[in-house]
């Protein structure tokens, strides 16, 4: 979707709302939050994903937010692993993310890469729903990750035309001037900090045209009331067993051990057990407790 249907569709949502009821965020560290550590989220982590969830949440009484990145995938893991579980949880809002694993780690084609996201952006696209593409940052001629700018500028180059061809809304990281602040990033100077975090959460929600809260280079503190909101036994439950036990199902044999922090759309504050799960969805149908053990309460076996 242009940024030009968005607008109109926004007007007809009136002043104060937005579209959108169900965002989905699929990717590798930089969607899962690495570098932005917070113990009262998910994973003990927030990340830009978070953050715009939060805001998007707010003119949105019914919005759900599902976050399946996982830190460390190369583009093919997300499309693998990541792509169909989007698909059966049918959002209306994706950000789709990928590629920088493969150019910083394993010297990726930025031609090859493309072709793959491409088809991938076509699929997410075809369902409706509005989809966020996310162009590189310049590390400029630092040291190690300047030998790789031209390859990050041509991926990006390529992410413009597949966002232009499929109606993408395009978040320009590459031409966002405060990323080139050290205080953007994690000292491994390849994550974003909190500050970079909420950096790309105000581009986010800029592109989108949606009216925030949030304030340049003045990050907003994770809400207080909604975590109070949630019950303690869930969020353990959720953490230790149930998001190990669906990404086992999903993940090839070589990614176990790691898993999404939200593997489900559930409101953004007050997450209580996740499900039912929408028809088609992997997991669905199945009993989402331990083998052998009960389903979790209000949950059919």
């Amino acid at each position: 979707m242009t940024i030009e249907k968005q607008e109109l569709r926004s007007v007809a949502e009136g002043p104060d709302r937005h579209p959108w009821h169900r965002f989905v965020a699929l990717g590798d560290s930089y969607t899962e939050g690495i570098g932005d550590p917070e113990p009262n989220s998910l994973g003990g982590l927030r990340g830009w994903a978070d953050r715009v969830a939060e805001e998007l949440a707010d003119s949105q009484p019914d919005f759900a937010y599902a976050n399946l990145a996982i830190r460390g995938f190369l583009l093919q893991q997300i499309l693998d692993v990541q792509l169909a579980p989007a698909l059966a949880l049918k959002p209306d809002l994706i950000a789709m993310s990928g590629g920088g694993n493969d150019i910083v780690f394993r010297h990726g084609d930025p031609d090859k890469l493309a072709e793959k996201i491409d088809e991938a952006v076509g699929i997410l696209s075809g369902t409706g729903a509005t989809v966020l593409l996310y162009a590189g940052p310049d590390w400029g001629d630092t040291p190690v990750f300047g030998k790789i700018r031209g390859r990050v500028a041509i991926y990006n180059e390529h992410l413009h035309r597949i966002g232009a061809r499929h109606h993408a809304i395009m978040v320009d990281l590459w031409c966002l001037p405060e990323l080139q602040h050290a205080l953007m990033w994690d000292p491994d100077r390849l994550h974003l900090s909190p500050l970079g975090h909420h950096s790309v959460a105000v581009a986010t929600l800029n592109a989108l045209g949606v009216a925030h809260a949030l304030k340049p280079l003045q990050p907003r503190p994770l809400p207080a009331h909604g975590w109070t909101q949630a019950r303690a036994e869930d969020l353990v439950w959720a953490r230790q067993y149930f998001v190990p036990w669906v990404l086992k199902q999903l993940l090839p044999r070589h990614a176990e051990g790691l898993a999404a922090k939200r593997p489900q759309p559930a409101p953004v504050f007050g997450l209580g057990r996740p499900g039912p799960f929408p028809p088609g969805h992997p997991v669905a149908g199945r009993n989402p407790g331990m083998a052998g053990g009960p389903a979790p309460e209000g949950q059919a076996a």
